[in-house]
């Protein structure tokens, strides 16, 4: 092409590798930078672990994508206040545009007391923790055999997963502030767990809040008959983990011991009212205790804070006025609200623009929706010169080689991939991951020393 522009995307996950395709198949310089050591984001580190054709699958096509020419990875590179490098130093670049697709790395509150106590834990670190990202793979997560899951999606479903696959404890208690009709979880997802559902108690359970669904129109047995019509082609038992739910149930306390543990959760039962054309979970001021062992929040996420872009209510801030293009070009452009006016050549998609939205494919074809606008900005603006492109991937390389001595880029994943798929022959295991940044890039090192040696026989 004869119009060419200098595209850097920040974070390696679904959609800014879509992001990264897109550009790049237009003919664009894209350089990526990424806070982890490896590409993949959610589709590397979020999906449940036995789902290797579909982890398989995904990292072909980065592995693609980061094969073309055109296309420049720097991982192991963190960006915001004291990182690496700041949002203002990448704006100095002066690219073309400025990707922002880093994924929502805080987690979710709902104010409840004793949410700090030993024994609390948000489902996304369980996830990290279980996937082997570094910096969560080494924690200890001490479970017990009683766990409240707060939350009733497909993260919910994945931690009872885990729960009873993996950990193999005692029952997983899934704690629903609205009623089984709001159940948020795919019902292609469920069957990962349903063979671990206590039957009986799910009618009991029913049977206990009937009266509140039909206060709201809800036909008890109707809505029972739903859910257990999901419970099809499901995997079969490994462990004598039973999996119970309590509906219209609100926590509000995590009560513990001496030492701070966690000992059990303090629920305020709830009814269903009309907001909108929702129903809303509203309290009753009547209360209920569950001893447990520990609490896993699966309630959602929010953007990282110190990244340096506006921020506002766990989200980055986006463009309050609309457009009629399709898609909305406003949804995708950053937004300062103490100037009033969009920040030139910024944009966000997927998780960054919307916490929690969706999974894999969701975040794919929210990059795709975002190099849209991209492309629509970009028309807009002045190409650059080869010669100019290529000095500013000089003066990023530069500036990264002084802040970030152990920077990995394409060909290092390569020789990284090599690594790991070689130890896991060894171990007779479906797949081996370096559990550490240190390990991972240790093992480059190593790699890139033997093979000096190598070339010096």
């Amino acid at each position: 092409m004869s119009e060419k522009h200098l595209v850097v995307v920040v974070g390696a996950g679904p959609a800014g590798m879509s992001v990264a395709n897109i550009m790049s198949k237009r003919g664009h310089e894209v350089v990526i930078l990424n806070r982890d050591v490896k590409f993949g984001g959610l589709a590397e580190y979020g999906i449940f672990p036995n789902k290797h054709k579909l982890r398989g699958g995904l990292r072909k096509g980065y592995w693609e994508i980061l094969g073309r020419p055109n296309v420049h990875y720097f991982g192991n590179v963190t960006i915001g206040e004291g990182k690496h490098l700041t949002v203002p130093e990448l704006k100095a670049l002066d690219a073309s545009a400025l990707v922002f697709s880093t994924g929502a790395q805080g987690t979710k509150t709902i104010g409840v007391e004793g949410d700090t106590a030993q024994g609390v834990y948000h489902a996304k670190d369980c996830v990290y923790h279980y996937n082997l990202l570094p910096g969560f793979s080494t924690r200890p997560f001490e479970m017990g055999q009683r766990v409240a899951v707060i939350g009733i999606g497909d993260v919910m479903v994945d931690i009872a997963h885990w729960l009873s696959r993996r950990r193999r404890i005692g029952e997983v208690h899934v704690i629903v502030r609205r009623g089984p009709a709001e159940r948020k979880y795919n019902p292609k997802e469920i069957r990962a767990v349903c063979a671990y559902i206590d039957g009986p108690a799910l009618q009991q359970e029913i049977d206990r809040v009937a009266s509140r669904l039909e206060a709201v129109g809800q036909t008890p047995e109707k809505v029972l008959t739903e859910m257990r019509s999901e419970f099809t082609k499901y995997e079969p038992a490994e462990s004598q983990t039973a999996i119970r739910f309590h509906f219209l149930s609100s926590p509000k306390r995590v009560l513990t011991d001496a030492e701070n543990r966690v000992i059990g959760l303090e629920i305020e039962d709830t009814k269903l009212e009309p907001k909108g054309a929702d129903l809303a979970a509203v309290g009753l001021k009547t209360y209920y205790s569950l001893p447990c062992d520990s609490v896993v929040f699966a309630v959602g996420d929010r953007v990282d804070d110190t990244l340096g872009l506006p921020y506002k209510s766990g989200i980055f801030i986006t463009n309050p006025h609309r457009t009629t293009n399709d898609p909305d070009d406003s949804l995708f452009q950053a937004f300062d609200e103490a100037t009033g006016q969009v920040i030139p050549g910024v944009f966000l998609c997927g998780w960054a623009r919307k916490a929690s939205e969706g999974l894999v494919g969701v975040a794919k074809r929210d990059g795709e929706w975002c190099s849209e606008v991209v492309l629509r900005y970009l028309a807009g603006r002045p190409p650059l010169g080869e010669p100019e492109i290529a000095e500013k991937i000089r003066k990023l390389e530069t500036l990264l080689a002084g802040r970030q001595p152990e920077l990995v880029r394409t060909d290092e994943l390569t020789a990284l991939s090599e690594m790991e798929r070689q130890e896991g022959q060894r171990r007779d295991i479906e797949e081996f991951k370096f559990p550490t940044n240190e390990e991972m890039v240790a093992a480059i090192r190593k790699k890139k020393q033997d093979m000096k040696e190598s070339v010096l026989r």
